[in-house]
């Protein structure tokens, strides 16, 4: 029997939540076959089977922490032979419990409640009825399995849900608040929201934001969309606004360099960097991530709508890489896809500078000769770090960002 070690899987992280396990003890697993997910202050980590065999032992239950370099789960492998089966068969015949867990020489005689799977902390159950009981804030050792073994199966669950249990539900009720408040319920905060919660704190408290608004007119940036979108899609990819957004920002931060350089923690120095990694915001399962386009400067629309695309989709579903959420130095929030219109957003330190884009709306406008006509209007919303960035300079490098949005073929003019 071999123990798997949580191995490393991020630069700095000690421990992670274990979130959901995909096998039971018992079960047959395949090489390369998913065996449990686990959240880090990243993102979501699926971590799979080394070698083909059987788990015989997980060592951290559902919702605890697990220690990098310690044991995850252990597992026999493919054509060794089960030791607990042969070490059954040669030791002498003792009496076994209802639940075949053999009795110990020196031990009492069983009582009338047999020694269950749940009390020996293990307690069998598929992947959908731990789920089934994630969602109800129960635990598996509170229910009495009526399948092999004490599994706990679905009706079981169902039953537990139905049944009255007032001394239960008076145990598990939560002490009030200072409030005088009784919660529903209470879970701890880990993985990508504990982080989220630090890091929001850090930037609110410690960085002076200076907030600055305005509307663009995206008319004719939404026809020249639908005139691209075919070609694009034709690649199997989608073509959204934000790579617009994020090129037209790329030639902005040309003009305007500070707002792509970050101040050290000391606040006695700026660095500038060409590159410019433009982060997005994801309401992902995990929480919020903003991975970030590398050198969004050299790419071309197609290959930064490939990256918005790719990231996208690892982001929701909590798969990030690392080196995708480091190294950013501007970010957009989109919050107008939820249907926003306005926000002040916190900036991702040690970022400069953080934009939040509201919905797009078709409002009345009038035109140079003074007829009103419909145009799309979206607002944004600057968040700057009023240490090193005043007002001045947001409007001007805002003003520029509007001018290629509002003018997308302009630029033609900087695309190398």
């Amino acid at each position: 029997m071999s123990d798997f070690l949580l191995p490393d899987i991020g630069e700095g992280i000690v421990e992670c939540e274990v979130v959901e396990w995909r096998v039971a003890e018992g079960d047959s697993i395949e090489e390369d076959q998913p065996i449990v997910e686990v959240m880090t202050d990243k993102a979501l980590v699926e971590i799979t089977a080394p070698e083909a065999g059987m788990v015989t032992k997980l060592y951290v239950p559902q919702g605890n922490i697990a220690k990098v370099h310690a044991p995850l789960y252990a597992y026999q492998t493919a054509g060794q032979p089960n030791s607990d089966t042969a070490a059954t068969e040669q030791a002498p015949s003792a009496p076994p419990s209802s639940h075949g867990v053999a009795a110990d020489e020196n031990s009492p005689p069983p009582k009338s409640q047999a020694v269950t799977p749940a009390a020996a902390g293990k307690v069998p159950a598929s992947p959908a009825v731990r789920r089934l009981v994630r969602e109800h804030s129960l635990a598996l050792s509170e229910i009495s399995g009526s399948g092999k073994d004490g599994r706990v199966l679905k009706e079981d669950v169902l039953a537990h849900l139905n049944a009255p249990a007032v001394s239960h539900q008076t145990a598990s009720v939560s002490m009030p608040s200072s409030t005088g408040l009784v919660p529903s319920k209470v879970e701890p905060l880990r993985g990508v929201r504990a982080v989220m919660a630090k890091r929001m704190v850090e930037a609110a408290s410690s960085i002076p934001h200076f907030h600055y608004g305005e509307e663009i007119d995206v008319t004719e940036l939404l026809a020249l969309r639908e005139r691209l979108k075919p070609q694009v899609e034709a690649k199997g990819e989608r073509l959204t606004l934000m790579p617009f957004f994020m090129k037209a920002m790329a030639l902005a931060v040309a003009e305007t360099p500070i707002i792509n350089a970050q101040l050290n923690s000391e606040a006695n120095e700026l660095s500038y960097y060409d590159q410019c990694n433009i982060g997005m915001a994801v309401d992902s399962k995990a929480g919020l991530l903003v991975p970030n386009v590398k050198g969004v400067e050299g790419l071309t629309l197609f290959e930064i709508a490939k990256e918005v695309g790719r990231l996208t989709n690892a982001a929701r579903e909590g798969r990030v890489e690392q080196s995708d959420l480091k190294g950013g130095t501007i970010s957009i929030s989109n919050i107008g896809a939820l249907g926003g219109t306005y926000a002040a957003p916190i900036i991702n330190a040690p970022e400069a500078a953080i934009v939040a884009i509201g919905k797009t709306q078709w409002l009345p406008r009038f035109d140079e000769h003074g007829a009103v006509q419909r145009r799309a209007i979206l607002t944004v919303t600057w968040a700057g770090d009023h240490r090193f960035i005043d007002g001045g300079t947001i409007a001007r490098f805002c003003n520029a960002w509007k001018g290629f949005l509002e003018a997308p073929e302009s630029m033609l003019l900087h695309l190398a």
